[in-house]
């Protein structure tokens, strides 16, 4: 029999033999994913994985799932972090001592390329136009695949169900993006971290879109088609689609790019979603006195105008980025971003971190009622003072790339 999430099932999947109730799926340490059996450990790993780190995997369709999950051991203490699809973070360091068991609930979106067909003769397409990086990653398939890293993790078990809950898409570019592979990363993919288990995050991002080809590759028309009253959408684009060398997806600040926000926004509302702009965050570039240099030029400024006129919140990343690398300085500021520092525009894990924290603060300040579902942990943030750089810790993922992501 093949186990799916598909048509609204319920399922509890046991790791201790010897707390498995009636009507778990009791997982075997032998147990890896394949379509047949619809569940199992996945990518080649298992607990027994030498970095600590593996993988597990249940079919599923498009949506959102709450899962129950419960760490801990007889034996020995453990430290969990969760990571589900492309990386993209919903707890971090859930630690349990010897012979105690936390149960924490979060929610996790998954979807697929699939879209629903139009009518004879309509234009329009069937699924998303992927590029050739996505094809096959774990944020295009048809199963849910969940993470457990940290520095001893210990899960017993799992419930998963459908979970009806407000969905926060984001849609962007290669800095809001689920990075699949260390040590890229994107704050899009950590802000899940920052909501309890009653919103659910839905990335839509991808490296080298703009906003054109976010439209012409069927993207939005993704978004839209699940899209409910209640839900978010969050748009940050700029950093490609200011490039003139890009002349079939180039806007131009204060006429094009204003007119394609204005119809994301217009997208939004009609479903009875809360549009949210946000401005994309500097390159780091410093000046002889140790200050940021925009590259940006008057996009941040078309945005700002936008939002006003529309009446739309803002999140202000681009003034709290340069807070954020002049706080660190032109010396550690490279320790926020991918490829050793050598990337001036993509960010690593800590750099994702703060710049999600930037972004949750922009949702306080904004006063959006979306605020509510903030994670009691979150105390504020002041970019211009982020965590120390040296003594910051994520569990990294298994797999890594040397390849930049698209775009700069």
């Amino acid at each position: 029999m093949t186990v799916s999430l598909a048509g609204g099932n319920v399922l509890r999947f046991s790791f201790d033999p010897a707390a498995t109730r009636r009507g778990d799926i009791e997982v075997a340490s032998d147990q890896s994913y394949d379509q047949e059996s619809g569940y199992g450990y996945d990518l080649g790993t298992s607990p027994e994985s030498a970095n600590g780190a593996y993988y597990f995997s249940v079919s599923a369709e498009d949506g959102n799932y709450r899962l129950e999950i419960e760490f801990g051991d007889e034996q020995s203490a453990s430290s969990n972090t969760v990571k589900v699809e492309s990386r993209r973070l919903l707890l971090e360091k859930v630690d349990t001592k010897p012979g105690e068991f936390v149960t924490r609930s979060v929610v996790a979106n998954t979807r697929n390329e699939k879209l629903v067909p139009p009518e004879k003769f309509a234009p329009g397409g069937t699924a998303v136009v992927l590029n050739e990086r996505e094809i096959g990653k774990l944020h295009w398939d048809d199963k849910l695949t969940i993470e457990f890293n940290g520095s001893a993790p210990s899960v017993r078990s799992i419930r998963i169900e459908p979970a009806a809950v407000p969905t926060v898409y984001l849609v962007g570019d290669s800095t809001v993006t689920d990075q699949p592979y260390e040590p890229a990363a994107s704050w899009g993919q950590m802000l899940p971290r920052f909501f309890e288990g009653e919103i659910a995050v839905a990335n839509h991002a991808e490296s080298g879109e703009t906003m054109k080809s976010f439209m012409t590759g069927l993207r939005l028309a993704k978004v839209l088609q699940d899209m409910k009253e209640g839900d978010y959408l969050f748009i940050q684009f700029t950093h490609n689609d200011q490039k003139r060398q890009w002349p079939q997806t180039y806007v131009e600040a204060n006429s094009t790019y204003k007119a394609y926000l204005n119809v994301l926004i217009a997208e939004a509302r009609l479903r009875g979603a809360t549009p949210v702009l946000v401005t994309s965050m500097e390159r780091r570039r410093f000046d002889e006195k140790g200050k940021i240099v925009s590259t940006l030029g008057d996009y941040p400024k078309a945005m700002r105008e936008v939002a006003k006129a529309q009446k739309v919140s803002l999140i202000d990343l681009q003034r709290m980025s340069v807070m954020l690398y002049e706080a660190l300085g032109e010396e550690d500021a490279p320790k926020a971003f991918s490829a050793g520092g050598k990337d001036a525009t993509h960010h690593n894990n800590y750099g994702a971190y703060q710049l999600a924290k930037c972004v949750v603060q922009g949702i306080v300040d904004a006063k959006l009622p979306l605020a509510k579902h903030i994670i009691d942990d979150f105390e504020g943030y002041d970019p211009k003072r982020p965590d120390d750089v040296d003594t910051f810790e994520m569990a990294a993922s298994p797999f890594s790339s040397d390849l930049a992501p698209l775009g700069n």
